[in-house]
Formats: C-alpha cells, sequence, structure tokens
C-alpha cells in the first residue's frame, strides 16, 4: 500500500469542516484513500452507490442518515444521488460538528455545481492525483511513473497496461462520462481525446478542432471544459498583465495522467516513447502534474507567451505578479532560448528554475538555478 501525500490533508479538513469531498478521476484511488482514513474512524459507516443495496438505503435519505449523527459517513460515487446534496445540508444545519461526511466523486460540472450551491460553507474539497514521484520513491523508478502514468492499479500491476489503458478509456467514453453527463457520444468524445493528445503541450486550436469534427467551436469548448472538469486533461492559461506586449490568449491543453497520453499516441515502450517526437512535450506535461498539486493554494499556475517569441512553460505568480519562472527540458542541453531569457527579464520574476530529468544541480547565469525534477520538488518547492 502505497502512503497518499493527501491523506493528512483529508483528515485536517474532516478536523474543520462538516462534509469533505474527495474529488478525481475514476479508478485514481479515492475509494483506497477514504478506507484508510476510516481507520482512524472506528465506528464510521461506508456507503457505496454503485451498490444496489446501498442506493436503495438512501430512498429516504434524511432518516436514514439521520439516525448516524454521531459518526462519520462516507458515500462513495455520491453523483449517482445528487439529489442528496439539499438532505446533506438540511442535516448539517442541524448540527455542524466537523467530520460528519465524506464524500467520494467523479467530479463533473454538474458534480461541482450541486455540491457548492448546496453546501456553501459546509463542503471543503479535495483533488486526488495520480500517483506522485514523492508517493512512489524510493521503491520505485521515477521513468516508470513518467511511461506508465499514475492510476494505481497499471503502474502497480506489471503486464496489464495496455489492456488497462484500452478498457479505461473505452469504459470511461462508452459509460462513465455519459453517466456524468457528458454531451458527445462515444466516438466523437474519443476523437477529441486523440486530438488533443497530438495537441499536449501546445495552445488549443478550437477552429480547428470545431472543422475537423464538424461541430462548432462553441461545443468544442463546452467538450474541452466538461473533460477538464472530469479530471481527463488540464489547460493552463497564459499570464497576462498589464505589460504592453502582444500575449498569446488561447490556452495550452495537457492530458493529465502520462500513461493515458502514451496509449492514445501509440507509444506502447519506453523505448519507443524515447524516440517519439513527443517526447519532450510528454516530460513538460509530467513535470507539470508533478508539481501542481503540492504548490500552494494561494498560488496560481500560467504560461507565458508573447508573439514576438518570449516564453516560459510556467509561471507562479503570487497576489496576481509573477513570481516564479520555470523552463522544463528533457535533453542535457540546458541554455535558455533567447526568448527564455527575454521573458525572465520582461516579468521579472523573484527565482527562475530549469528542470531536467537528471538529478542534477547548479547555477546559470543570472542566478538561474538548473536542477532536477525531484530535486525541486523536494528542496525549493516547500519555500515558496
Amino acid at each position: 500500500m502505497i502512503q497518499r501525500l493527501g491523506q493528512r490533508k483529508v483528515e485536517s479538513l474532516l478536523k474543520g469542516f462538516p462534509c469533505v469531498a474527495i474529488i478525481g478521476p475514476r479508478q485514481v484511488g479515492k475509494t483506497s484513500l477514504a478506507k484508510q482514513i476510516r481507520k482512524h474512524y472506528p465506528d464510521s459507516m461506508y456507503l457505496d452507490l454503485e451498490l444496489q443495496r446501498d442506493y436503495l438505503k438512501l430512498e429516504d435519505a434524511e432518516t436514514y442518515l439521520a439516525q448516524f449523527e454521531g459518526r462519520l459517513i462516507i458515500i462513495d460515487e455520491i453523483q449517482r444521488r445528487k439529489e442528496l446534496f439539499p438532505v446533506l445540508r438540511a442535516l448539517i444545519d442541524t448540527n455542524r460538528r466537523p467530520g460528519r461526511f465524506l464524500l467520494l466523486g467523479s467530479a463533473s460540472p454538474d458534480l461541482i455545481r450541486d455540491c457548492s450551491e448546496s453546501l456553501a460553507g459546509r463542503i471543503a474539497y479535495y483533488e486526488l492525483s495520480t500517483f506522485l514521484i514523492k508517493e512512489v520513491r524510493p521503491k520505485y523508478k521515477l521513468d516508470d511513473l513518467w511511461f506508465r502514468g499514475g492510476f494505481p492499479y497499471p503502474f502497480l500491476k506489471k503486464g496489464i497496461w495496455f489492456d488497462w489503458m484500452n478498457n479505461f478509456i473505452n469504459t470511461y467514453f462508452e459509460r462513465d462520462l455519459p453517466n456524468l453527463g457528458f454531451p458527445a457520444d462515444s466516438n466523437t468524445g474519443k476523437k477529441l481525446w486523440y486530438m488533443l493528445a497530438h495537441l499536449h503541450g501546445n495552445l488549443i486550436k478550437y477552429s480547428e478542432l470545431a472543422k475537423s469534427l464538424e461541430l462548432s467551436v462553441n461545443t468544442i469548448k463546452k467538450y474541452i471544459f466538461f473533460l477538464e472538469n472530469a479530471f481527463l486533461i488540464r489547460t493552463i492559461q497564459p499570464f497576462h498583465s498589464n505589460l504592453k506586449k502582444r500575449l498569446v490568449k488561447a490556452p495550452k491543453v495537457y492530458i493529465k495522467d502520462s500513461g493515458i497520453l502514451h496509449f492514445l499516441l501509440g507509444i506502447e515502450t519506453p523505448e519507443q516513447l524515447l524516440g517519439n517526437p513527443k517526447m519532450g512535450a510528454s516530460w513538460e506535461g509530467f513535470a507539470i502534474e508533478q508539481l501542481i498539486p503540492l504548490i500552494p493554494v494561494n498560488r496560481e499556475i500560467f504560461f507565458y507567451r508573447t508573439h514576438d517569441g518570449a516564453e516560459l512553460d510556467m509561471v507562479i505568480s503570487k497576489g496576481g505578479k509573477p513570481d516564479i519562472g520555470i523552463e522544463i527540458k528533457f535533453g542535457s542541453d540546458v541554455r535558455l532560448s533567447r526568448g527564455n531569457t527575454l521573458a525572465i527579464e520582461t516579468l521579472n520574476t523573484r527565482k527562475n528554475f530549469v528542470l531536467v530529468k537528471n538529478e542534477e544541480e547548479y547555477l546559470l547565469k543570472n542566478g538561474i538555478r538548473v536542477c532536477g525534477l525531484l530535486t525541486f520538488i523536494q528542496k525549493y518547492l516547500p519555500e515558496l
């Protein structure tokens, strides 16, 4: 059993809020995390709404749940009964004791909206990511996590990666996403996801996607919004400042899990990955997904790019101002481009890093620090 970094955070939230929701894609480990937390609540009750017997127990949810007022109640697959949210609000308002409910759900725009409207001020959210380097090291290698991705089952079970990915994608688009309210048919959804995989690390070209799928731009934006809220992709917005620069306005897109990205690109072995033109973009996205769950919540993440060629892979802002500049590189050539240097000078970021795959560390001119991804996570990220 791999200890998830989020366990302490969720346990802390349960001490301060009457309701906590662990959200994230299916198969990411929400149930396993909840069962670990449950060990600290020996009288807790667990309901799995994918089981008919548990689903039926909540036909009269208010009466049933009121019986267990003094216990932690864990409700898995909460999105299957969205009508529960007003009931939970009423129960919480009669007793705002912390740690009453722990909800698990595969997030969707509907799920998030229903929760936020019904339980505003009563609920705290924790997004569970796929495995992080800090969770699997030193037992497992970074290269294995990068290639296979961080979904627990295909990462830990050797020999089933390809079949798991194939089944996961088919099941997600044929059953899970429609159950969450995804407005596209499964074939269109899968085509869009494959197309986004080929755009991984690049600007979203809405008009080209719309033309290829014979859909409107607004429809494409709606589908992408849904996929992001289902935690399958990530979009990163460009940093906009008051500087008189011709800034890029389109967001960049990433497939969140590197293993899924590799499957969508037809990459079946680590050797094929190292020879693939998308290798650098894959590493960039992997590094970003390792960093974002660990960055303090009072920081915002952007990229920076102008039409004049200035660019940085990541800008971490504080109080609306650029604070940390990060460029992510895979190869041995760590020299910054003229565009990188121009971006750093323009943004006037307090600290700047080049993150590389190898665990080495040294300074470039102007105090720009080159270091490995793991070194940055362990040594410099806590200082932000």
